[in-house]
């Protein structure tokens, strides 16, 4: 039996697929597999090539694969496209009656799809159905297990739209039972020991780190690929106690977190590039109030609308430097889910402590791949909230000055009506007391009070992930969502006795300049990995550390990495 199998589902929008890839996805998991799953969509209802890549293995997996074991076509366009991309021990089911596959470089199980629906169920729309079936067949699957997650996932549409998906995948099941030699079936064994794993989105695992962190407020405009950030809180909200809005635009967006955690309130807004560009004036005002706000800007490319469905990394210069004027930020890129949970708590507990807007990148494959993940241990959740006056302390200030002169540029936060203290701020320069000012020397002593928070939040932020040999002939950097593609791949290279280890940032700013100059003035040759055209870790890197990288693997065609992507362009051009 195989170690590892992975399926694609192809299609045009509206035929299911991401519903094929979902169930799959989630009866991998059940049999107790490690799974990674990710999406490519257009940005269109209807029509369109879409597909949906679901690895399931015994060990754990991080990204996807290129190679196939079973493709599940759809339609004639994904046959056309992806075809020699099955493995020669492969198969390939379609619909014979619909679809023609030219061509024996690897096994094809034609399957009236459209036709066992409309015999089961009277209904073409179950053809997915049908076509989950023979997958799970085709994997050597239980499919009563199968049976019960298209149970979970269609009863709350209606009890008869279950039974007859359930009914419909039945005779795909059923149809590839005989029509398969029980030889050439595509089983995985599960480990014998399973393990309860959660199946998880990036975005999901923002959305349920921030309702741990205490977020009570939330506050965007739909945008993908963060909308569902929005979606995933609002659905649970009732549950949290968490209020969530869809203003009219961005800049109502940041606007009302602004106003929400001037209160005392921790507020969270979700967007992509565009939308964050209009809220960059907002941006500066929580920078002069010192008003402590998580934006999580989940990247797609550019400019413009670009791609609106794809990945890219392109915005790490653009959040460095958004906003008129200087003031202090935090920019944090979780490398994975689980990060991304505790990513989610650390951004609300540095916003708190520092009285600063902390931004959040991610990317559209963090945000809508799936990954098994073990249980959030909340052990390690502690919720920091700063310099916060109790409702006694505030009510025993005569002369409370919200923007108070302090060494460490924090000053004691008062919440308005909580107390007899006066908080006022304004977003015009200010003095101690929050009075707007036209004097010179105040006007850089707030300047100087708000850039010392840096200080401090440098020695909170996490330094730069090192995996692998220390005196490797290759060092591969990276940031955010590229670390399980570049980890693989570093173990692909390492298995091949080219020796390679990894150096991946979470923390981008306040820059880790101390530790990632250790790192690199100890590597052999190093190679920065990101999805944008420029290199923007690279030259952030040489701009924070003066060391100019060996090399560069950039992809900016807006789909992300592949361990064995960066394998083939690393050999190509340093290796």
């Amino acid at each position: 039996m195989a170690a590892e199998i992975n399926f694609m589902v192809g299609g045009e929008a509206g035929q299911g697929v991401q519903t094929i890839g979902f169930v799959l996805a989630k009866v991998m998991a059940r049999t107790g597999l490690h799974v990674f799953a990710d999406q490519d969509y257009e940005s269109r209802v209807r029509g369109g090539h879409n597909f949906y890549r679901v690895r399931a293995s015994n060990t754990e997996v991080q990204a996807l694969s290129e190679k196939i074991d079973v493709l599940i076509a759809l339609d004639q366009a994904t046959v056309e496209l992806h075809f020699t991309e099955v493995k020669s021990d492969g198969i390939t089911i379609f619909d014979r009656d619909k679809i023609e596959v030219k061509g024996k470089k690897h096994a094809q199980l034609g399957i009236p799809l459209e036709k066992l629906a409309m015999e089961t169920t009277s209904n073409k729309l179950m053809t997915n159905s049908v076509a989950i079936g023979a997958a799970i067949a085709i994997a050597g699957g239980n499919f009563e297990l199968l049976a019960q997650v298209l149970r979970e996932h269609f009863t709350h549409l209606g009890k008869q739209l279950a039974e007859d998906n359930m009914k419909a995948a039945k005779a795909g099941y059923d149809h590839a039972r005989q029509e398969q030699a029980p030889n050439s079936i595509h089983a995985i064994k599960p480990p014998s020991k399973k393990s309860k794993r959660m199946l998880l989105n990036g975005n999901e695992a923002i959305a349920l780190g921030a309702m741990v962190a205490g977020c009570k407020f939330v506050s965007a405009y739909p945008m993908t690929p963060a909308s569902s950030i929005m979606e995933y809180i609002a659905d649970k909200g009732r549950q949290f106690d968490v209020v969530v809005i869809q203003p009219e635009d961005e800049i109502a967006a940041i606007n009302m977190i602004i106003g929400a955690a001037f209160t005392g309130v921790r507020a969270m807004t979700a967007t992509s590039g565009g939308g964050f560009s209009l809220m960059v004036e907002g941006l500066s005002l929580a920078g002069i109030t010192e008003t402590p706000i998580v934006a999580i800007l989940a990247q797609r490319p550019g400019p413009a609308v670009g791609l609106p469905t794809r990945t890219e990394q392109g915005e790490l210069g653009f959040v460095l430097h958004a906003g008129h004027g200087e003031f202090p930020r935090a920019v944090l890129a979780p490398i994975s889910i689980e990060d991304a949970f505790y990513s989610a708590v650390k951004a609300f507990n540095i916003a708190d402590r520092y009285q600063i807007p902390v931004i959040m990148l991610t990317d559209q494959h963090l945000a809508s791949s799936y990954q098994t993940v073990q249980r959030f241990n909340l052990k390690k959740v502690s919720i920091d909230r700063g310099l916060i006056l109790s409702k006694k302390e505030a009510s025993g200030l005569k002369d409370y000055k919200r923007h108070k002169l302090t060494r460490s540029g924090i000053s004691p936060r008062a919440i308005p009506l909580q107390g007899t203290a006066l908080v006022v701020t304004d977003s015009d320069e200010h003095d101690e007391e929050g009075h707007m000012i036209e004097d010179g020397r105040m006007r850089e002593k707030m300047v100087l009070k708000r850039l010392r928070k840096l200080e401090g939040l440098r020695d909170g932020i996490t330094k730069p992930r090192l995996s692998g040999e220390p005196d490797a002939e290759i060092t591969l950097i990276g940031w955010g969502s590229t670390y399980g593609a570049i980890v693989e791949a570093a173990s692909i290279l390492s298995r091949q006795g080219i020796i390679t280890n990894v150096m991946q940032m979470s923390d981008l700013w306040p820059f880790p300049a101390q530790a990632v100059t250790s790192i690199l003035n100890k590597a052999g040759k190093s190679v920065v990995v990101e999805n944008n055209a420029t290199g923007q870790l690279a030259t952030l890197i040489r701009a924070q550390t003066g060391i100019k990288v060996d090399a560069t693997i950039p992809k900016f065609d807006g789909r992300p990495f592949s361990p064995g992507y960066i394998v083939k362009e690393l050999k190509k051009g340093v290796a």
